[in-house]
């Protein structure tokens, strides 16, 4: 699933855990030391470092460093924004940025552009499908991660960035500038009708501003089209906005259902209910992993709890504290997240995982098996569990085979050149100008076996992908499958080289397989509500 995971990604932040019942060893100390004292520590200690440090130093971001340290000891989730990033948090948050209109992704050891958005800056500057990021304003990023690059083609409206970039068939980099502009960065990547005749909506970029707008106007769409169910994809899904998780889940439910419920320290606040009816009443497939995290997990949590949707995929990543952003008035423009309070499914259960043992990199990378914790029971009477992440109703692992992982690297270097018009014999497939589809077109590509003759000559040469023909061929449907969603994202887009992904994916597939439970799940509900009346 690497491809889907486009700039999206879950940040690791701070250090270390904490140990458990900190709230309340934290309250006691906050109370005996006055602020003045340790003000004062912190001032002495700063004034030394400045005054007899050997070397040179960078006092702001050195204060910077102290302040998230001082978060990180809380949680793995609180953290320090610099300007830059507070600057980026709320422009993301309201579905805006000012960028350059692709689509990029780290293949390879470097970052790639894998789409351009038709008519945006980086169209009219002539970006194509497979350049290779090598510098952006003169600053090398050649081993950087996608976020870096993202961050800094990213900036304030009307001004100008320069990328230098590798191009397939080009002697010598290519450089471009290019005005930076409003670029719209949608919540849904994804919505269109699978050939079994169900509605597939990809909310896989976040919660933001406009997302239940998105939704309710890709469902309109999906209906008209004719539907028996409907599957919505949370993998991948970082979280977001509260206010816009609770409004998607309450276009799945019945007026004054809870949603969630947030408990602080000090206060609990009344239960965020559903503010609107279940319009469709179609089966409802919700797909989750491991990277689902925070306000998809509240979205997931609800309607497990109402048995209104059947959760299947792996186990969420359990992240339910919630966030509150504080603008740091007095400093230079930045601001901090502190955890005050944590999310609860409508049946109790606490969504956040335990991080008291744990490093962050056991937290955020090498997760084990969650942990049960309070046992709760869903409107139907179905056991559920609490205090480590939603659990699935059915639970579909991701395929992991390093295979794989070889040949998806192979099939996009081998589509950059064939692209490019580099394969000899396969000119025809030269892309000039990506043409996007309609999301309800279907997406044709042909991968034929003078391609897949020419992939095995390209991996033969190509030995750092450590791949050799005869890998390629036990592996055959898969590698056609990837040079063919090469192609499509080439020719017409990411999103069209994604539901070439979509319609071969392993999860996906058995998730649909599974309809008939989640049909069974509305049906009880029917006749739960009837018989109340």
């Amino acid at each position: 699933m690497k491809r889907r995971l486009v700039i999206i990604i879950i940040a690791v932040l701070g250090l270390t855990g904490v140990v458990s019942g900190l709230i309340m060893a934290q309250a006691v100390t906050w109370q005996a030391l006055t602020p003045t004292r340790l003000e004062q520590e912190f001032q002495e200690a700063w004034t030394l470092a400045k005054t007899h440090y050997a070397g040179e130093a960078d006092i702001v971001r050195v204060t910077e460093s102290a302040i998230q340290g001082m978060l990180s000891a809380l949680d793995p989730h609180s953290n320090y924004l610099d300007p830059k990033d507070y600057a980026e948090l709320r422009r993301e948050q309201e579905s805006r940025f000012y960028g350059i209109g692709v689509t990029i992704n780290r293949r390879n050891g470097r970052v790639h552009i894998l789409s351009v958005i038709p008519d945006t800056p980086a169209e009219h500057a002539g970006l194509q499908y497979g350049d290779a990021i090598l510098a952006v304003d003169d600053t090398s990023v050649v081993d950087w991660s996608t976020a870096q690059v993202a961050r800094l083609v990213r900036g304030e409206r009307n001004t100008l960035v320069k990328l230098t970039v590798e191009r397939v068939g080009e002697a010598k980099p290519l450089t471009v500038r290019i005005k930076r502009e409003p670029v719209p960065l949608p919540s849904i990547s994804n919505a269109f009708m699978l050939r079994s005749g169900v509605a597939y909506v990809g909310l896989t970029r976040g919660f933001q501003g406009t997302t239940i707008d998105e939704l309710n106007e890709a469902i309109r769409q999906l209906k008209a089209q004719g539907t028996r169910g409907m599957v919505l994809d949370l993998r991948f899904n970082p979280g977001g906005l509260l206010t816009q998780a609770v409004q998607v889940a309450s276009r799945f439910l019945q007026p004054g259902e809870v949603v969630v419920s947030v408990r602080g320290r000090k206060s609990t606040r009344p239960p965020y209910r559903s503010m609107s009816a279940d319009q469709d009443g179609f089966p409802l497939i919700v797909l989750i992993n491991q990277a689902s995290a925070s306000a998809s997990e509240i979205v997931a949590g609800a309607l497990q709890d109402h048995d209104r949707a059947l959760i299947v995929g792996e186990p969420s990543f359990g992240k339910g504290l919630v966030q509150t952003v504080y603008p740091i008035m007095r400093g230079f423009g930045g601001a901090v997240t502190l955890s005050t309070a944590r999310y609860y499914t409508p049946s109790g259960r606490l969504i956040q995982r335990d991080y008291s043992r744990l490093s962050n990199y056991d937290y955020y990378l090498a997760r084990g098996n969650n942990q049960h914790g309070n046992a709760a029971t869903t409107d139907g009477g179905r056991p559920v569990y609490g205090g480590g992440g939603i659990e699935p109703d059915v639970l579909i692992p991701m395929p992991n085979d390093p295979m794989r992982g070889r040949i998806f690297g192979a099939a996009f270097e081998f589509t950059r050149h064939l692209v490019a018009g580099q394969i000899k014999g396969l000119a025809y497939f030269r892309v000039e100008r990506p043409q996007p589809v309609r999301s309800d077109a279907e997406v044709k590509v042909d991968i034929n076996e003078a391609v897949l003759k020419a992939f095995r000559q390209f991996v033969e040469k190509r030995r750092e992908f450590q791949l050799s023909p005869a890998d390629a061929d036990a592996h055959l449907e898969y590698t056609r499958q990837r040079i063919q969603e090469e192609v499509a994202t080439a020719r017409y887009g990411v999103e069209a080289g994604n539901r070439i992904a979509l319609e071969h994916d392993e999860q996906l597939q058995r998730a649909v397989q599974a309809l008939p439970q989640a049909k069974e799940l509305v049906e009880n509900l029917r006749q739960a509500k009837e018989r109340r009346f």
